[in-house]
């Protein structure tokens, strides 16, 4: 299967790397989880940078750091 460009919405697999993973020292997430592609800007070279947000079931300890997934959009 092809790789989809990224683009707003798309939900990947991604071994994102949360902040007390790289306070301790990590550089690298320990698993692949489900991330949402929130924003991609192409540079003036060319280069794309994607910004991601995770998705998870946990509650963030600072609610103003969090969307919601509306109840229609989850399975």
């Amino acid at each position: 299967m092809a790789i989809p460009e990224p683009e707003g919405g798309l939900v990947i697999s991604y071994s994102y790397l949360w902040r007390h993973e790289r306070k301790s020292g990590q550089v690298e997430g320990r698993k692949n989880r489900p991330c949402a592609v929130i924003l991609v800007v192409e540079q003036e070279d060319g280069e794309r940078v994607t910004t991601v947000a995770f998705i998870t079931h946990t509650p963030p300890d600072d609610p103003s750091f969090a969307l919601q997934i509306p109840p229609t959009v989850k399975p």
